[in-house]
């Protein structure tokens, strides 16, 4: 896997002030994508050991709330093992930080559909994630009043609550998210 960038104090993808990573390579291709050069899976710099460790020593700041992954396309069957490395990483580094993931694909038509890759390499990632963002960029769509995201369409989906109960829930920054203030391991 490769990735785009590294934002290690980001406000604008998720709650709080968080460490934000945008993956390369995407196959949607969304009209008026605002991150094109990211459709190339080798575009950026290799994600290595060294990558997580900077991501986790940056997410260990008392004051970061937590990990957002975008791209690019996290849940491209290419990207998938790479994110999951991560996330098993942050979650056991860092279990009181929340982690956002966006994708363009929708979590009941595409991700819990098996259409991406192996099951079993989904099914682990999606256990990390407490928000995912889902849905493609649709320019027809787009609100600049949404917090978090970029067209009505998108969900910001509450994903532990959602696959525990089978029926979609949409996260609320009116509830307590986890993250923020406590130290990681």
């Amino acid at each position: 896997m490769y990735y785009a960038n590294i934002k290690p104090r980001d406000i604008a993808n998720g709650p709080g002030v968080r460490v934000s990573l945008f993956v390369s390579g995407c196959t949607r291709h969304c009209k008026d994508c605002f991150n094109r050069e990211t459709w190339d899976f080798t575009y950026g710099q290799p994600f290595t050991q060294e990558t997580v460790d900077y991501i986790l020593r940056e997410l260990s700041l008392p004051f970061i709330r937590g990990l957002t992954v975008l791209g690019g396309e996290p849940f491209e069957p290419q990207n998938q093992p790479g994110v999951l490395d991560l996330l098993r990483q942050a979650r056991q580094a860092c279990p009181d930080k929340s982690i956002w993931v966006f994708s363009g694909y929708t979590l009941d038509g595409h991700i819990l559909a098996k259409k991406l890759g192996p099951w079993s390499v989904t099914q682990e990632l999606l256990s990390y994630v407490d928000v995912l963002v889902d849905g493609p960029f649709i320019a027809e769509e787009k609100d600049l009043r949404l917090r978090f995201r970029g067209s009505r369409n998108q969900r910001l989906i509450d994903l532990q609550k959602t696959l525990a109960t089978g029926e979609i829930t949409l996260w609320s920054d009116e509830e307590t998210e986890q993250g923020g203030e406590t130290p990681c391991k």
